[in-house]
């Protein structure tokens, strides 16, 4: 009995204490794994919410732009901007305004001075629906267009021969224009008498049309396919039908050029569309050839519904040739005049064949793209399995 009492008091005084110790360092134990296991799964979330917003970003490129920002506080980071003009100065009134845009909508055009009453034409339709203007400048000339009553409301963006393309990779990061709920990336040479920006929205929004062009008058310069004609019955259609051509466009047609489909001189993207297109575009192929067969996969999901043509609203195509420059059109004077004709460099062959290397090599691109990522599985490859599967089975 003494032998127990003499237990218990031993084990109250002499390893009292270090019960105490041990359930405190397990508290402190516990307390440290929930942190780590808080911190972990904000960094899974926030990986995770990063790869939505941007599906093309690989794990380096991630892990890179994280870095970047660590050392500043979370609240500063501001991750996006717009193409919105800001003053050099303001009054105090105009100061404790908040300021925010109601320019929803972008119109990006790649100009040059020849067809600067075109493009004013165009631009001023667009102003009247609020839009933000951007002009990129690829004859070097933007004094020509400072005359314009609008031309101080537009951004201006100058580099010598480049196409809209080329423009489009380095100055519309989905970054930089997710203020805008659609982007227009169009050519100049497109006549808008029978266009109207508001009423071709409203359309496109009504019909979820996340990928879209004008349609083309059927008198248009340098129609390609004849998926953009207009169709003067329909307010839009996302398919065509054609028996004649060499490409047959049948019910059973499910991609390019029969359904699921725009050409790249007046494509209308929107946002979630464009954050996909901008990647598509590769940084060295700037005339963008063969790249309007592949826009469906940024349709984000059914290229059938979600791209389309609107014909309510259509617009003129006219197929002038500037980008380039080109021969003079006057006759030679003399036989030294007509010698130096002769030997000057044809620079529209030249960027036609130019045009025609790129478009092979950006198939081979995407071929090569296609069998080195073992994980892509072609949505619309499973798409039309399927239809032929069930076609079979109702025969």
């Amino acid at each position: 009995m003494k032998f127990m009492k003499r237990n218990s008091f031993s084990d109250g005084v002499k390893f009292g204490p270090k019960m105490k110790q041990l359930q405190f360092m397990g508290i402190i134990c516990t307390v440290m794994l929930f942190i780590v296991y808080r911190t972990t799964y904000y960094q899974y979330k926030q990986t995770e919410m990063e790869a939505k917003l941007n599906p093309f970003d690989t794990v380096e490129e991630l892990r890179f732009s994280f870095g970047n920002v660590n050392s500043l506080p979370r609240g500063i980071v501001q991750p996006r901007s717009d193409l919105e003009l800001r003053p050099l100065w303001s009054t105090s009134s105009s100061r404790s305004k908040v300021s925010v845009s109601t320019k929803r909508n972008l119109l990006a055009i790649a100009v040059g001075i020849k067809l600067k009453d075109n493009v004013d034409t165009i631009v001023q339709k667009f102003l009247a629906e609020n839009f933000t203007v951007i002009l990129f400048h690829y004859d070097g000339n933007v004094d020509g267009w400072l005359d314009l009553e609008w031309s101080n409301k537009a951004v201006h963006i100058v580099a010598q021969n480049q196409t809209k393309w080329w423009f489009a990779k380095r100055f519309l990061h989905p970054d930089v224009v997710s203020a805008y709920d659609y982007i227009f990336l169009w050519d100049e040479d497109l006549g808008v008498e029978n266009f109207d920006p508001r009423r071709y929205l409203n359309i496109v929004k009504s019909e979820g049309f996340e990928i879209s062009q004008p349609a083309l008058d059927p008198n248009s310069t340098d129609i390609h396919h004849k998926f953009t004609i207009r169709s003067r019955t329909k307010k839009f259609h996302r398919r065509v039908y054609d028996h004649k051509g060499s490409y047959k466009c049948t019910n059973a047609s499910e991609g390019p050029p029969c359904t699921g489909f725009v050409e790249g001189m007046a494509p209308v993207f929107s946002r979630s569309a464009w954050n996909c297109a901008w990647h598509l575009i590769q940084n060295d192929l700037v005339h963008g050839w063969g790249m309007d067969m592949k826009l469906g996969y940024c349709a984000q999901g059914d290229r059938t519904k979600n791209i389309g043509v609107i014909d309510s609203e259509y617009v003129v195509h006219q197929g002038i040739q500037t980008l380039g420059g080109g021969l003079p059109t006057r006759k030679a004077t003399d036989r030294e005049d007509l010698t130096k004709r002769r030997a000057a460099p044809d620079l529209r062959s030249e960027i036609r064949r130019q045009s025609t290397w790129e478009l092979q090599t950006f198939k081979k691109r995407w071929n090569e793209a296609v069998e080195k990522d073992k994980a892509w599985v072609d949505p619309f490859r499973r798409r039309n399995v399927k239809y032929r599967n069930r076609k079979r089975s109702h025969q």
